[in-house]
C-alpha cells in the first residue's frame, strides 16, 4: 500500500461500533485547538499583571484561538444536514464559539500586561 493511497483513502477510525470520520474529525480538533486557546489565555490573563510572564500563554491564545474559529466557521458553514447528522456542525459551534473565547482573553492579557508595563516604568 503506497503512502498516495493512504492519503486518497476516506480516514475513519472505527472503535466499538462508532464511526469517526473526516466530517467529525476537522472540527473536533478545531474545537481541542480551541480549548487549547482558552486554556492558555486564561493562564495567561491570569499572570498579566506579574512583570513578564504570561506572555507565552498569551501569544498561543492568539495564535490558536483564530485558527479555530476559522476552521470552525468554515466546516460549520459547509456542513450539509442539522445537528446529530454526522457531519460535526456540533463541533463545529464549539470550536468557534472557543476560538472566540480564546481570542478575547488572549486580547484582555495582551491588553492588561501592556498597561501593567507601562505604570511600572
Amino acid at each position: 500500500m503506497s503512502a498516495l493511497h493512504l492519503l486518497a483513502s476516506d480516514v475513519s477510525i472505527t472503535a466499538a461500533g462508532y464511526e469517526l470520520g473526516v466530517g467529525r474529525t476537522v472540527p473536533t480538533v478545531a474545537a481541542l485547538l480551541g480549548l487549547t486557546s482558552v486554556i492558555f489565555g486564561g493562564l495567561a490573563l491570569a499572570r498579566s499583571r506579574r512583570t513578564g510572564t504570561g506572555r507565552t500563554g498569551m501569544i498561543v491564545a492568539l495564535v490558536l484561538g483564530p485558527i479555530s474559529l476559522i476552521v470552525g466557521g468554515v466546516h460549520g458553514a459547509n456542513a450539509a444536514g442539522g445537528l446529530g447528522t454526522g457531519n460535526g456542525l456540533a463541533g463545529a459551534i464549539f470550536a468557534v464559539v472557543l476560538g472566540l473565547i480564546g481570542v478575547v482573553l488572549g486580547g484582555l492579557s495582551l491588553a492588561r500586561s501592556r498597561r501593567t508595563g507601562r505604570s511600572v516604568r
